[in-house]
């Protein structure tokens, strides 16, 4: 089924992920060192904050997709959800880097409260965002295609945040009036883009009109889906991995490389990567295939993560070569699930006969978000174990964890997920033929 999309829509989709991306990232990558060396919790405390904020809004993903799924307006079913989502999303990011003033239980409980809503409100709109994959276009290739122009984006809003946050953070008399003053800029743009996008898209893929989804039909589009099941893995060791990594590498270049200054550059450089690896994803989908393309990543983000742990702290160009070649690696694993979902999508409404998209994107997501809170909370758990101390000098067993939480965990990982990638089985010849008689049925 040939059903291509304009370079207009395909952008328009794609920039409301720059926008999911200023928030994403900067959770991801500073909020753990917000929390421990600008506003003062303990790396348990905040280890604590993390894994119960990222669990309630994993627990919440299914609801939100089920919602979504069932939801019915002149505009769509998803699109609603981002224009009213996007202003309430921007404010509480704010408020989870405001370091408010009080009590050592006040601020824990400020963090608590803020870290929840913005889980909340970014499932309110990213559980949507990404199931509209699904309703653009019915064509697994161009889905590849509508996916990677999506990642170029994300990765944008990525390299923008990683590079940028820090040096604009530190034009501010203090890093906490900073991070403030950064979040609200981040949160006007991401609103604007969210916005954008619902305006540049348009749902085509509906599901029948006779279709009236009960509980069970959602679940069983879940649990009795072997493709999705194996997607599901994936999603949850690509964020895994991504995750560790992300938050053990500014401490890993502040007190393992006892060189801070060139945290931006190192995002700079891999992200930038990322965003020129995304040209080949296309390809590498085209001509192996999308499980055996997260395989080939898989096996190169394994050669970069093997080279930085043999790498000698000194030897900083080394860190920087084989930085590169994990996130070259690393392109079409983040890339390529994406493209996968919604292919499973069609496959539940051909074995099944119901289309169940918001609860399949949603299920992928909690399983992704429970990686990035066991991820995130892991980290901080793991510092706190070592004897990590902010803001000052390492022991051994501090500075060995680091090294380990940036090398070692995160190839275990990947390892399991070439494993599993090996046991998809809906490629791109399967699913056309099942795309083809769902609409002989219509």
């Amino acid at each position: 089924m040939n059903q291509r999309l304009g370079m207009r829509e395909l952008i328009g989709y794609g920039i409301g992920d720059l926008g999911i991306n200023l928030y994403f990232i900067s959770a991801m990558t500073y909020l753990l060192y917000f929390y421990t060396d600008v506003y003062g919790l303990s790396a348990a405390a905040a280890g604590g904050v993390f894994l119960v904020a990222r669990i309630i809004d994993a627990v919440t993903d299914p609801l939100m997709g089920m919602l979504a799924e069932r939801t019915r307006s002149r505009v769509g079913r998803m699109r609603p959800y981002l224009l009213y989502g996007a202003v309430p999303l921007g404010v509480i990011s704010v408020l989870t880097f405001t370091a408010v003033e009080g009590s050592e239980s006040f601020k824990l409980w400020w963090a608590y409260t803020t870290y929840i809503l913005f889980g909340l409100l970014y499932t309110l709109v990213t559980i949507p965002y990404a199931a509209l994959t699904a309703s653009l276009t019915a064509d697994s290739q161009e889905r590849t295609r509508l996916t990677t122009v999506r990642m170029a984006c994300a990765f944008s809003g990525g390299y923008v945040v990683s590079v940028g946050m820090l040096p604009l953070v530190q034009r501010f008399d203090n890093e906490a009036e900073g991070f403030f003053w950064v979040m609200v800029a981040f949160a006007v743009l991401a609103t604007l883009l969210l916005w954008l996008t619902y305006g540049g898209t348009r749902e085509r893929i509906q599901p029948p009109a006779r279709q009236q989804l009960a509980l069970g039909d959602s679940l069983r589009a879940v649990f009795s889906n072997p493709p999705l099941a194996v997607v599901m893995v994936l999603f949850c060791c690509g964020m895994l991995s991504f995750t560790v990594r992300q938050a053990a590498t500014i401490y890993y270049f502040k007190y393992n490389l006892a060189r801070p200054d060139l945290i931006d550059d190192f995002f700079a450089v891999t992200l930038g990567s990322m965003i020129l690896g995304l040209v080949s994803v296309p390809w590498l989908a085209e001509r192996l295939g999308k499980a055996r393309a997260i395989i080939a990543g898989a096996l190169l983000t394994l050669v970069g993560l093997t080279g930085l742990y043999l790498a000698p702290y000194t030897a900083i160009p080394w860190v920087f070569f084989f930085g590169v070649v994990t996130a070259l690696g690393a392109t079409p694993i983040a890339v390529l699930g994406w493209a996968m979902i919604p292919d499973t999508v069609e496959y539940a409404q051909w074995r099944h006969g119901v289309r169940a998209d918001g609860a399949i994107f949603s299920f992928a997501s909690f399983f992704q978000k429970l990686a990035k809170a066991l991820g995130g909370a892991g980290v901080a758990f793991v510092l706190g174990l070592s004897g990590y101390v902010a803001n000052a000098e390492q022991s051994e067993a501090a500075l060995s964890t680091i090294h380990a939480l940036m090398t070692l965990v995160p190839m275990a990982i990947v390892v399991v997920m070439a494993i599993a990638a090996a046991f998809y089985r809906l490629d791109r010849a399967r699913h056309a033929r099942i795309v083809d008689e769902l609409a002989a049925t219509d």
